[in-house]
C-alpha cells in the first residue's frame, strides 16, 4: 500500500491535535499559571518534565511509519514547547525522557532522533533565556519548529549509516514531520499568546476599576468640600420664602448660588454659572465665590460690589474661564429687589396681582472676560405672592429625545400653574417637570433653580 505524503500529514496532524488538547487543558490548570507567573518549585518542574516527556514519547507513538521501515513523528514538540515555556532545564528534562526512550526503540537512525530530541529541549530553553521569559511571537514559534526539525534531518544525514538509507529517510519524513510540527508549534503559540492577553486584559481591568474607585471616591470628596461651600440651607427671611435646588452634571459642577447677609434688613442673593464643566468649572467656582462674597461684605452697592469682584476674578481668570453672575439685594422691610446681571440669564417675576411675566434684564457681561466692565443696576418692587425664579441654562437648555429644548416659555408656564405652592413643592415640581420633559435624556448640564416669594404682608 502506497502511503502518500498527504496521508502522513493527516495522520501526524492528529497526533498533534492530541498534544495540542493536552497542552490547551494544562494552560488552564494553576501549573500553568505558575509557568506564567514564574513561580518554579521543584515539584512543579519534576511534574512538568515528566508531562512534557510523556507528550514527546507520544508523539513517537502517535508517527507513521512509512515503508522505508523510517518513521515520521511530532516526538521533538514537546521538548520544544517546555524549553519555550518554562526554561532550559524543563526543556532538557521533557527532551531526555523523549530521546532516551527513542535511544531504545533502536534503528539505525536512534542516535541522531534522539540527540535531536535532546537538543530541541535545549534550544528552546536557550530562546526562553534570550527573550527573558517572554513567551515568543507565533511566527517566531512557526520558525523554531522548522528550524529545529531541519537540524534533525541534518544530523540524520551526519550521523546514521548507511548514508544512501539516511538521505532515503530524510527525504520521506522532511516535508511532513516540518509541516506538522511547525503547525503544532503555530497552535500552541496562538494558545498561549490568546492566554497572555486575557491574564494582561484582565490585570489591565483590574488597575482601571481600582483607578475608577479611587477617581470616584475622589470625585465624591470633591463633591462634598464643592457642597460644603454652599448654603446648607436658605435663610428665613422675613415676610419671603425662599428654596433652592442645585443638581451638579457630574459629581462637581460650575453652578453656584448664595445669600448673603448684607444688613439687617438685607440679604444678597447670588446666582451663578461658570462656563465649562467638571472639576475645573468646580475650582473656578469656589474662587469666583469667595472674591464675591468678600467684596459684597463691604456693604456698597451692587454694582460696585460685582464691578470690584469683576477685576479680581478677571486677574485670576488664567485659563480664559468665566462666569455668569446674577447678584440681587433684597430689602425684605421695603420689599424692593435691586439687581445686576453679568451675563446671566435673566431671572423673571410673575406678578400675583396681574399675571404679568417681567424678566429682570440688565446690561452687563460675564465677569473674568475682562478687567473694567460697567454693570447696570436696577431695581423692582415686589408685591404679596410675587414670585421671583432664578436659574441656571441647565435647566431651560434640557433636551429631550428629539433634541428640543425645554425653554424658558415651559418654564414660566410650570411656575404659573403652581404659584400657589410652597416654594419648596414650587421647586420639585419644575424639576420633575424638566427631567419628564427629557425622557431620560442624560443631564448635559448643571441645574440650578432658586425661588423667591413674598407672602401675605
Amino acid at each position: 500500500m502506497t502511503v502518500t505524503v498527504t496521508d502522513v500529514l493527516i495522520e501526524l496532524f492528529k497526533t498533534a491535535c492530541v498534544v495540542i488538547a493536552f497542552t490547551y487543558v494544562l494552560t488552564r490548570t494553576k501549573l500553568f499559571t505558575d509557568v506564567l507567573d514564574k513561580r518554579f518549585t521543584p515539584v512543579n518542574r519534576l511534574i512538568l518534565i515528566i508531562l512534557f516527556g510523556a507528550l514527546s514519547i507520544f508523539g513517537t507513538y502517535g508517527g507513521v511509519k512509512l515503508p522505508s521501515d523510517a518513521i515520521a513523528n511530532i516526538r521533538d514538540l514537546g521538548p520544544m514547547i517546555a524549553g519555550i515555556t518554562c526554561g532550559p532545564l524543563i526543556g532538557l528534562g521533557a527532551g531526555l525522557i523523549g530521546g532516551i526512550h527513542r535511544y531504545f526503540m533502536g534503528g539505525f537512525v536512534a542516535v541522531p532522533c534522539a540527540l535531536s530530541t535532546i537538543i530541541a529541549g535545549l534550544l528552546g530553553g536557550a530562546i526562553y533565556r534570550f527573550k527573558r521569559g517572554e513567551f515568543v511571537a507565533v511566527w517566531q514559534a512557526i520558525l523554531f519548529a522548522i528550524f529545529m526539525e531541519s537540524l534533525h534531518m541534518g544530523l540524520t544525514l551526519l550521523i546514521a549509516r548507511p548514508y544512501e538509507e539516511a538521505l532515503g529517510t530524510v527525504k520521506e519524513v522532511i516535508l511532513p514531520m516540518n509541516v506538522a510540527n511547525a503547525l503544532g508549534m503555530a497552535i500552541f503559540a496562538f494558545i498561549v499568546r490568546n492566554l497572555i492577553t486575557e491574564r494582561r486584559t484582565a490585570v489591565e481591568r483590574e488597575s482601571f476599576r481600582r483607578e475608577l474607585e479611587r477617581t470616584e471616591y475622589e470625585m465624591e470628596t470633591a463633591r462634598g468640600i464643592q457642597q460644603s461651600f454652599l448654603p446648607e440651607s436658605p435663610p428665613r427671611i422675613e415676610g419671603f420664602e425662599l428654596a433652592v435646588l442645585n443638581l451638579p452634571a457630574r459629581q462637581v459642577g460650575g453652578d453656584f448660588y448664595d445669600f448673603i447677609p448684607v444688613s439687617e434688613n438685607e440679604w444678597g442673593i447670588i446666582i451663578a454659572d461658570v462656563s465649562g464643566k467638571g472639576v475645573p468649572a468646580a475650582l473656578f467656582m469656589a474662587l469666583s465665590r469667595t472674591l464675591v462674597r468678600v467684596n459684597v461684605a463691604d456693604n456698597i452697592t451692587a454694582s460696585q460690589a460685582m464691578q470690584k469682584a469683576n477685576r479680581m476674578i478677571s486677574q485670576e481668570a488664567k485659563m480664559g474661564m468665566f462666569v455668569t453672575l446674577f447678584y440681587a439685594v433684597l430689602d425684605s422691610e421695603k420689599r424692593r429687589l435691586k439687581y445686576v446681571n453679568a451675563g446671566h440669564n435673566p431671572p423673571f417675576v410673575v406678578k400675583k396681582s396681574s399675571g404679568e411675566v417681567i424678566l429682570l434684564r440688565a446690561s452687563g457681561i460675564a465677569m473674568g472676560v475682562m478687567d473694567d466692565v460697567s454693570l447696570e443696576e436696577r431695581e423692582i418692587k415686589l408685591d404679596s405672592d410675587d414670585i421671583v425664579v432664578f436659574y441656571t441654562d441647565g435647566i431651560t437648555e434640557a433636551i429631550d429625545r428629539g433634541n428640543e429644548q425645554f425653554g424658558e416659555a415651559r418654564l414660566i408656564e410650570t411656575i404659573n400653574q403652581n404659584a400657589d405652592l410652597p416654594v419648596k413643592d414650587l421647586i420639585d415640581r419644575v424639576k420633575d417637570d424638566v427631567f419628564a420633559f427629557a425622557q431620560g435624556q442624560p443631564q448635559y448640564d448643571d441645574f440650578t433653580l432658586v425661588i423667591l416669594k413674598a407672602t401675605q404682608g
